[in-house]
Parts: C-alpha cells; structure tokens; sequence
C-alpha cells in the first residue's frame, strides 16, 4: 500500500521524490561504463525490421518531425522518481506512421550508441506519453540525460527509457533487453510494483 506522502503525491509504491536529477545516466550500462561521445554532424537514427519503410534520419530529419511535449514523471527501478519532467520530442505514434510496421510486428528493440538494450511492445509504445526524447524542461537533453535522442516510457521503470538511442529494429518476437536478461522485469510496471521477474 502506498505511503500518505505517495499517495498525496500521486507516486507509485515503493517510489519516493527527488529533486535533483544529477545521477540519471548512471544506470545504463552499456558496451562502455561511461557517456559516449555523439556528433550531430554525424548521427542517424536508424530504423528497420518489419516495416514497410525502412528509414535512416539524420539530426536536422529528426528536428523536421512534428514535435509535442509532454509532462510526466520519470521513475527508476532502485525507488527514486523525479516529478513533472516536462519532455520535447517525437510521439511514438509519429515513427509508426513513418515506416509502417508490416502485420507481423509486434514490438521494436530498442538500441544504443553505448550497447545497451530494450524492447516493448507496440502496445506499450501506443500510448500518447510516450516520446522520442530531444529536450528535457525546456532544454536539449544533456549527454548524461541521454543526448542527442532518448525514449521516454512514462508508466514503465526507467530501464525502459532507453538513452542515445541511434537503431529501432521492428521484429515479430519480443527479446530481451540488458537489464531484462539480468532478472529485471520485462513489463516494468510501475503502479503494478513489477521491478522483478518471476
């Protein structure tokens, strides 16, 4: 059950506030330990699978979809959450209309310049609040914040919420992510508590 103060609060169970935000990039571990370096002049998103049009955005193809904010709060699975984060980005449903995942797609893996890894559901993505991430607050992301492009799943735990994100690859089976093989949950329920697997 939750706390009064979480519940005057409107927070998940076992979630408490923070005010600061400065350790957020600490718990993605990827192929390197620290925040890799990203050149816009560079970088392309790619994303492919089991779609009918497979795409690779540069940064300024990026900034030329059409964007939203949205406000949400940003819970990690270790029991902190940060409140009324105000996100600019792309809404998912924007990147399905884009490349038309074919019938048999089911769910996009999510990939990151660092090696890390996630995946969810179409049906997870569906939601209105659920972005490709630019800007935080008002503000371009910071590098440890997951610049240049970071995936923002309100209503699951922030392993879901991939950072540097640079490969979405749609596929007809669900895999597992970095943190799933390592027992974490695949659904990451936050209001269901699911921090585990069974």
């Amino acid at each position: 059950m939750p706390t009064e103060k979480q519940a005057e609060l409107n927070l998940p169970p076992g979630q408490i506030p923070i005010k600061h935000i400065l350790r957020w990039g600490i718990d993605h571990p990827g192929i390197t330990p620290s925040t890799p370096g990203i050149d816009l002049k560079t970088y392309v998103l790619i994303i492919d699978g089991e779609v009918e049009n497979s795409v690779k955005l540069t940064w300024n193809e990026i900034l030329k979809l059409p964007a939203v904010e949205s406000v949400s709060d940003f819970h990690c699975v270790e029991g902190w959450s940060v409140l009324g984060c105000k996100w600019g980005g792309v809404i998912f449903k924007e990147i399905l209309s884009l490349v038309k995942p074919k019938a048999m797609a089911n769910s996009v893996s999510f990939k990151c310049v660092d090696g890390y890894s996630t995946s969810l559901t179409l049906d997870e993505l569906s939601d209105n609040n659920v972005l490709l991430a630019y800007k935080l607050n008002g503000k371009m992301l910071e590098i440890g914040h997951g610049f240049p492009l970071r995936l923002i799943v309100p209503n699951k735990y922030a392993y879901k919420s991939a950072m540097w994100i640079n490969h979405l690859e749609f596929t007809s089976k669900k895999g597992l992510g970095f943190w799933e093989k390592r027992g974490y949950s695949d659904t990451a329920e936050v209001w269901k508590n699911d921090r585990f697997s069974k």
